[in-house]
């Protein structure tokens, strides 16, 4: 009977977290790396890739294939944990070591606490006596270096969480245990605004007003013809279709032009008659204010609460030509955000650390024909989140469409991408619209 309800316990949690365990439930495989250690580690490169692959099955029952890989300079000995009766090398649990091929030295160990070969740890040799260890997410490095009292030989074979134990919470395990079920209410917004996407068109500077008219942004005059609405205009109208619910009614257009937060100087104010400059941070600002006030507290729509001004890295890992290079990843910058190349590794942390927020995305970029200008061009909703799989994703809804994130995240090389916090709410109640 104990084992009966063990086993539905068990059940219960696998169908929480979808395909992972708990990281600290990873079925231990030291014993096999010690097995390995005098032939499979230590061996020369030719002897290791010439060893056929073969299997191992734990004490829980799980599989894990051994295998060798060439690559130009170096090799790797990978003990792949099996996903869907595959053995991909980066399902939970697999654990890689990498050795040059002209010396056998080790370069390091990598290992997968989560089925996704974008977040790992990472173990490298500093010294005869020590290592250091990196914890890698989309290529950000939320630590790196954090020296270690171990040698990298003595790493190969000792249990993962004897390691983690000396660490202490400078490992930041949460990034490698996401719970899917808080983002159950994100997943049923999306799915709701999918369903509406197919009444909507793009229309430049369309909006829909308080009232459920199609108008123009700039005159508040009506639309005619072909009915629709611009990056601004649907931004609108999803917070309006969140809050909706909860007042009834859709938010006037002229309040979210206003200027909001302190940007811009004596300089820019000539030219922001002429250009609009700052029309998308203000247009995100006052929307995510307002529903920050609405489905929060007042507190929530100061502009501390609502803009994303810390990101838990400081440094990416950049791929070239030539190799791989890490480059630092500059703070955020006051009213500009942060720049595109480091966003999706920031949107993941966020959806770690804030379960409960989607985020306003504005994009501004330096003007070539005006010195020392920079412009807010477009704005997009950003929804980072974990499928009820486990799986994480971001999806995207700009301009009256859904896009890829791919699409996004490279669409704006080198430029900056301020976010704005959002509340997330499964209720979503789109405005009637109200046609000529």
């Amino acid at each position: 009977m104990r084992g009966f309800f063990c086993f539905i316990l068990l059940s219960l949690f696998s169908s929480l977290y979808g395909l992972d365990l708990p990281t600290s439930q990873i079925a231990d495989d030291s014993l096999l790396r010690v097995a390995l250690r005098d032939t499979w580690f230590t061996e020369t490169s030719e002897r290791v890739l010439g060893r056929p692959y073969f299997y191992y099955r734990l004490p829980n029952g799980e599989r894990i294939q051994v295998r060798a890989e060439a690559g130009r300079s170096e090799f790797m000995v990978i003990l792949a944990r099996e996903l869907d009766g595959a053995y991909p090398g980066w399902a939970q649990g697999s654990w890689i070591l990498t050795r040059l091929r002209d010396t056998g030295e080790v370069s390091r160990i990598r290992v997968f606490l989560r089925s996704d070969p974008q977040a790992y740890v990472q173990f490298r040799p500093l010294d005869k006596d020590r290592s250091v260890m990196d914890v890698v997410v989309y290529d950000a490095y939320v630590v790196r270096s954090l020296p270690l009292p171990y040698s990298i030989e003595r790493l190969i074979v000792i249990p993962l969480e004897e390691v983690f134990s000396i660490v202490g919470n400078k490992f930041p395990r949460r990034y490698f245990d996401p719970n899917p079920a808080e983002y159950r209410d994100m997943r049923a917004l999306i799915d709701k605004v999918r369903q509406a996407l197919p009444l909507l068109s793009y229309r430049d500077d369309g909006a829909i007003d308080e009232n459920g008219r199609y108008v123009f942004i700039e005159t508040l005059e009506p639309q005619s013809g072909a009915f629709g609405l611009n990056c601004s205009g649907f931004t609108k109208w999803m917070i309006d279709g969140i809050l909706r619910p909860y007042t009834g009614t859709t938010l006037p257009i002229p309040p979210l032009k206003t200027a909001f937060g302190e940007r811009g100087s004596s300089y820019t104010r000539f030219y922001e008659e002429i250009y609009d400059l700052f029309f998308g941070l203000d247009w995100g600002r006052n929307l995510a204010s307002i529903a920050g006030t609405i489905l929060r507290t007042p507190d929530s729509g100061n502009i501390e609460e609502i803009e994303v001004r810390a990101a838990p890295f400081a440094s990416l890992l950049e791929r070239t030509r030539s190799g791989t290079v890490i480059r630092s990843y500059p703070d955020y910058q006051l009213n500009v955000g942060f720049q595109s190349e480091g966003i999706q590794a920031l949107l993941y942390t966020l959806a770690i650390d804030e379960p409960g927020n989607l985020y306003i995305a504005t994009i501004s970029r330096e003007m070539t024909n005006a010195q020392h200008l920079r412009q807010y061009f477009h704005l997009g909703i950003l929804l980072p989140h974990f499928t009820e799989m486990g799986e994480f994703q971001v999806t995207v809804f700009e301009s009256a469409a859904e896009t890829s994130f791919a699409n996004f995240r490279t669409r704006y090389p080198g430029l900056f991408i301020n976010l704005l916090r959002v509340p997330v709410e499964a209720r979503f109640e789109p405005s009637q619209i109200n046609l000529p």
